[in-house]
């Protein structure tokens, strides 16, 4: 029988040290596999799949004898495929998976444990709260391979006809939450009917991106423990007014909430709206497609800053015939170098210290990288251990479920919260 954990999963998405050669490994057999070949499962934008074709070819080309088949599919059958084979026993050697799904299958002993692969020093390399992101329990089932952050992009033509050409470009210097809704009315105001201030990028899976509304206003989803709700408070409630003004004073476009098949970024670069929270990977997306001058602000502030963490881990499975070449290909991707160069490709974030964010030549708008690099620094660890929970996969639906009725329901803030709470403690019991 599929876990309950995995059921809430496929229910959500149905809705980031140069190495020895690796010639000799063998497998056995059990997936069809031939001797020093992997599969590699991912989604991937343009030039995501780009990087990855280009660091394959560097591995084989390294590791005489070793060929990595890559297979790329789109982001919403990405894990209900990954859950059928699992069960199946067909799932590939490795594969990707963002931060906020990890848990799910590291809690449930899916993934190849990674402990014997590494040396502390090599653990050391990594930025701490992202070696945390891929545990569990202490133990490591997969890499950091990228992190990613959103900040809000704008439409620069469009804010200076209402008047708004002082942009902060520095987290000193971001909105507060009143000045974000003061720049939005007056937007509404300038704006003809079929545009809107701006639009948030929480459609589908990303839902879970609301939660930085109320890590800004100072609350949490779990308490420390990580199993007790934490969110029907004071906290809770004032991101969740705050957020649900944004369809009360026609803010946002009414087709633009949490269960829409249409994202920010799209409503942004057709110009549809204004302005448009979007994370650092789809800056290439936004350059080749937006026909107007843009920037980059960060989020807005108020008890404090704080952002979404998107990105991805590299795992490989628990049951792969090649554990060791299957370990050996993830620690190649996070090698320095290596995720320098696939960051710079993709306007993504490093998760290693040994990799200055500021430094690396990003191919597309480096000019507006900075802010996505200063936004980043707002995740907390605390953040992080929640974004990351074995239990968010299962809360995110119920979250979902609530946050449209919320906003374009007419539900009541108290029982908003309220059912929320519940399904939150119902998934962590």
């Amino acid at each position: 029988m599929m876990p309950k954990r995995r059921v809430m999963l496929a229910a959500a998405m149905a809705l980031p040290l140069t190495l020895a050669g690796c010639a000799g490994f063998t497998g056995g057999g059990g997936n069809d596999e031939e001797e020093g070949s992997l599969t590699f499962t991912t989604w991937a934008s343009e030039a995501e799949q780009a990087a990855f074709e280009s660091l394959i070819e560097d591995f084989e080309a390294a590791n005489e004898g070793t060929d990595v088949k890559l297979n790329v599919v789109p982001y919403e059958q990405m894990f209900t495929n990954i859950d059928a084979q699992l069960s199946s026993g067909e799932a590939p050697d490795v594969w990707r998976v963002d931060y906020g799904n990890l848990g799910v299958y590291s809690s449930q002993e899916q993934l190849l444990d990674l402990s014997e692969y590494f040396s502390d020093d090599e653990i050391d390399a990594f930025v701490p709260a992202m070696w945390e992101a891929v545990s569990y329990d202490g133990v490591p089932y997969g890499v950091p391979h990228q992190t990613d952050v959103s900040a809000l992009m704008v439409n620069v033509p469009l804010l200076a006809q209402a008047g708004i050409t002082d942009i902060p470009t520095s987290l000193e210097d971001a909105w507060t939450w009143e000045e974000f809704a003061d720049v939005a009315t007056k937007l509404r105001a300038a704006l003809p009917a079929e545009q809107f201030p701006f639009a948030y990028n929480w459609q589908l899976g990303g839902t879970p991106r609301w939660l930085s509304w109320l890590f800004q206003a100072g609350g949490a989803l779990l308490e420390e423990d990580g199993t007790t709700p934490a969110i029907d408070s004071p906290e809770g409630a004032k991101a969740l007014d705050f957020t649900k003004s944004f369809f009360a004073n026609n803010w946002v476009p009414p087709t633009s909430s949490v269960k829409s098949s249409t994202y920010a970024d799209s409503l942004f670069v057709e110009g549809t709206t204004a302005m448009a929270f979007v994370g650092s990977f789809l800056v290439p997306d936004v350059e080749n497609l937006a026909d107007f001058e843009w920037a980059v602000t960060p989020m807005p502030v108020d008890e404090r800053g704080a952002t979404d963490l998107g990105g991805n881990a590299l795992v490989a499975t628990a049951d792969t015939d090649q554990p060791e070449l299957a370990a050996e290909f993830l620690k190649f991707m996070v090698e320095a170098e290596n995720m320098t160069a696939f960051c710079a490709a993709t306007n993504e974030l490093p998760t290693r210290v040994d990799i200055a964010p500021d430094s690396i030549e990003f191919t597309v708008r480096p000019d507006v990288m900075p802010v996505f690099v200063e936004q980043a620094t707002t995740l907390e660890p605390s953040d992080v251990k929640q974004l990351t929970s074995p239990y968010l996969a299962e809360i995110a639906v119920a979250l979902q479920d609530q946050l449209e009725l919320a906003f374009v329901g007419g539900q009541s803030t108290e029982e908003t919260l309220a059912n929320i709470s519940a399904a939150a403690a119902e998934a962590t019991s």
